[in-house]
């Protein structure tokens, strides 16, 4: 059976009614994931096969004052059993397909630094390693797991 790509939208959530728990960190909060599709700049895209997600993509919009909007590959996950068959390439080309026709012309993602696969996979992409810092704190109580 072909794996079929997908963007979720209002109109298709229940695609995510079937999902391979390797795709997701955390369980999708319904409340969460309309506030999430209803932003113009947000946009998901899914891989089905026999009718259960088995790889998911997501990115944002970032606004630039001074230069063309960025395409912020957010997160990428595939169930285990379905890695390595081209299902997070489909995945992370739909997403900058996306970007691109909303007039992105960059696209960037972070991963940790220990992750091997991931780091490959991006190059395998053509993404370019720019060495940076980031730095985080949380504000706020976190949304309950």
């Amino acid at each position: 059976m072909p794996v079929l790509i997908h963007k979720v939208s209002a109109k298709n959530t229940g695609l995510l009614g079937n999902v391979d728990p390797d795709v997701f960190d955390h369980e999708i909060k319904q409340d969460m994931l309309a506030a999430y599709l209803a932003d113009k700049r947000h946009a998901m895209f899914v891989a089905v096969e026999d009718g259960m997600v088995v790889g998911q993509v997501r990115g944002n919009i970032h606004l630039q004052p001074d230069r063309a909007s960025d395409l912020y590959l957010d997160n990428l996950g595939t169930a285990t059993s379905h890695q390595r068959r081209g299902i997070a390439t489909q995945l992370v080309q739909a997403l900058v397909a996306w970007g691109t026709a909303q007039g992105c012309t960059f696209v960037w993602v972070a991963t940790e630094t220990d992750n091997t696969g991931a780091i490959l996979f991006y190059e395998a992409q053509h993404f370019e390693r720019i060495t940076m810092e980031m730095l985080a704190i949380e504000i706020g109580e976190p949304a309950d797991d």
